[in-house]
């Protein structure tokens, strides 16, 4: 492979010049292959004016739009390496990210400029230039170019370097056990091999698709799942900066869309869109739920309606394609996760990496061509998180005799909520800075719209009974991003732990929710 996931829109504009790329839902403003790659090759020659160079990081603070694309590609042509960036995190943890990845360039939406001011005054970063939409004006004491003006600029540069498989072009943010989040190295070879894997699912992919990229973009779910697919397959990708489920059923009706991903709590809103059936969505061949498990009667809705839904089961570190439970099990095996995609291998394993018997619980662990290339900077955590040449997910969960994948609990104890990752021992090190709190655990409880919620169970120190839940809930929400703070507080007398000082979690969740598991349906 050479010339990487870039050479993908050249291939497709020499193919199908006019055929549309990129549609702004808000606008109606159309891209065509052949324009798409005219934009990527004038943005890569204004970078490359800028400074950036192969391997040098662009870090993009971004809703869906055109320009994410452009960058996107743009830097991908370079060999350099986008990092993209959840606009819901606190000023603190952007620039931990800016700072962590090393970016040279951060390009910003317009709606985000007072974020990343407030991010890279947080402290020590290596970003040199902002990239904007429109407004010039300068972010703090560092320069800024429009994203127009690079587009329109004569701009030249050097020979196109060589991309190869093994060239890192996204570091994806995935929150860790540690709670400082890590970034995963994804390369132009996993890309490829991930859209692979998507042309595998359901009816395909092909010129005629046609989606919406309505889940944000800085998450590999709509990155992998839908935008870097869809136009490698040389489809129509329509892009929206926020979901509104009455307006993403006009896209769907105006555009004749194919295929949809969306998190869990995005298909509840669609289904409850009051005049859902007066829309003609009959183009729609299949879609695809992430992020969590789908509740049973949001899936129920749409088969009804005669719609193929899919359930798949992913991660930031495998592009994110692992495994899929497709139509016909979606119902009858309701809890799995599906079976293996078609280029990935799984196995459950005991503390020794030893295969378990049909049944067993073990750890899950992957292999396959979409398999990240490791943690940036933490070789001891790439080297143990792929020990044996297996990438171990740290979660829990058993396989049947036909191959179907199980989850029943999660070693990170990770909860997902409207399709976040939340770390409860990122949460509980923030409550654990109020000096009210002796003892919390945060746990995740099932909930209709959000799939999990967050919650703290907490032991207050003696004498501090002035707090209450919603100054608990308040003082997170001043620290961190307020997906990951608790929507509830429940305060105990004690916590409950093992002998030897573990605590029981489960328990916990036993208490609260009646099951002990982290996953739900």
């Amino acid at each position: 492979m050479q010339g990487g996931i870039g050479d993908w829109i050249t291939r497709r504009a020499h193919r199908r010049p006019h055929a549309p790329a990129l549609i702004d839902g808000d606008s109606g403003r159309t891209v065509s292959y052949v324009d798409l790659e005219r934009d990527v090759a004038a943005m890569a020659a204004s970078l490359h004016e800028l400074g950036v160079r192969r391997g040098d990081r662009i870090a993009i603070l971004m809703e869906n739009s055109i320009d994410f694309v452009y960058v996107l590609f743009g830097a991908a042509n370079l060999g350099a390496i986008v990092v993209p960036i959840n606009f819901r995190l606190s000023g603190r943890e952007v620039r931990h990210i800016l700072a962590d990845s090393g970016a040279l360039v951060l390009a910003v939406s317009d709606r985000f400029r007072d974020l990343a001011t407030d991010a890279l005054a947080q402290g020590e970063h290596g970003v040199r230039r902002i990239l904007v939409e429109t407004d010039g004006a300068a972010i703090g004491d560092h320069p800024v170019s429009t994203l127009g003006e690079l587009l329109t600029a004569e701009a030249r540069r050097g020979p196109d370097p060589l991309i190869r498989a093994e060239d890192t072009c996204v570091i994806m943010y995935t929150s860790g056990t540690t709670g400082t989040p890590k970034g995963a190295m994804l390369t132009h070879g996993n890309m490829q091999w991930n859209a692979f894997n998507m042309a595998t699912v359901g009816s395909g992919l092909s010129s005629s698709t046609a989606t919406i990229a309505v889940a944000p973009m800085f998450h590999i779910g709509a990155l992998g799942l839908s935008v870097l697919p869809i136009l490698y397959a040389g489809g129509t990708v329509i892009t929206v900066r926020a979901f509104d489920p009455h307006r993403t059923l006009e896209l769907m009706q105006r555009y004749r869309t194919t295929t949809q991903f969306m998190v869990p709590a995005m298909w509840a809103a669609l289904s409850k869109v009051p005049d859902f059936d007066s829309y003609d969505v009959s183009t729609m061949q299949y879609v695809l739920c992430g992020g969590a498990p789908c509740p049973l009667p949001v899936i129920e809705f749409y088969q009804q309606r005669g719609w193929m839904f899919l359930e798949g089961f992913g991660m930031t570190e495998a592009s994110p394609n692992t495994l899929l439970l497709d139509e016909e099990s979606v119902v009858s095996h309701a809890g799995s996760v599906g079976r293996p995609f078609m280029h990935v291998d799984v196995r459950i394993v005991d503390n020794e990496d030893h295969d378990v018997a049909v049944g067993e619980v073990g750890e899950l662990v992957l292999r396959g061509p979409n398999i990240f290339a490791g943690y940036w900077g933490r070789p001891v955590e790439t080297a143990e998180a792929t020990r044996g040449g297996w990438f171990h997910t740290g979660d829990l969960g058993r396989a049947d005799a036909e191959g179907f994948i199980t989850l029943v609990d999660r070693k990170k104890d990770m909860i997902i909520s409207g399709g976040e990752n939340v770390y409860p021992i990122e949460v509980e090190q923030v409550l654990y800075r109020h000096p009210a709190v002796s003892e919390v655990a945060v746990i995740g409880v099932p909930d209709e719209k959000w799939g999990e919620t967050v919650v703290a169970v907490v032991v207050l120190g003696d004498g501090n009974n002035d707090i209450d839940e919603a100054g608990l809930i308040d003082y997170t929400r001043s620290r961190i991003a307020h997906f990951k703070c608790p929507r509830r507080v429940v305060f105990v007398d004690e916590l409950p732990y093992t002998a030897t000082g573990k605590l029981l979690k489960r328990t916990l969740r036993e208490r609260f929710t009646g099951v002990g598991a982290t996953v739900h349906r």
